[in-house]
């Protein structure tokens, strides 16, 4: 599995712009906010150091298939369920 450079220079840039909107005062300087879930989005914080996970990015792989680059909440929405999110994240946490 190699790394898709592409789709994470398409994240950073959709990453600087979700930082010009008046959410983005809410997220700390070395994170960035994601919206997961299958209904209902709820919106997550998480480290930029996430984009270099190999598991990490196979969601923005995802992500890209599944909306683009155009994506409906005007920040990075992830297709997963919160619950799916969450294991990943704590798994990336404890390694």
């Amino acid at each position: 599995m190699g790394f898709r450079l592409p789709g994470i220079v398409n994240a950073k840039k959709t990453l600087q712009q979700e930082r010009k909107g008046a959410e983005a005062k809410n997220v700390p300087k070395g994170y960035f906010a994601v919206y997961v879930g299958e209904v209902q989005k709820k919106r997550f914080v998480v480290p930029i150091s996430y984009l270099k996970n190999p598991l990490f990015q196979n969601l923005l792989s995802q992500a890209e298939e599944e909306f683009g680059f155009d994506h409906p909440m005007g920040g990075l929405t992830i297709p997963c369920t919160e619950e799916a999110f969450i294991n990943l994240t704590c798994s990336l946490n404890c390694s």
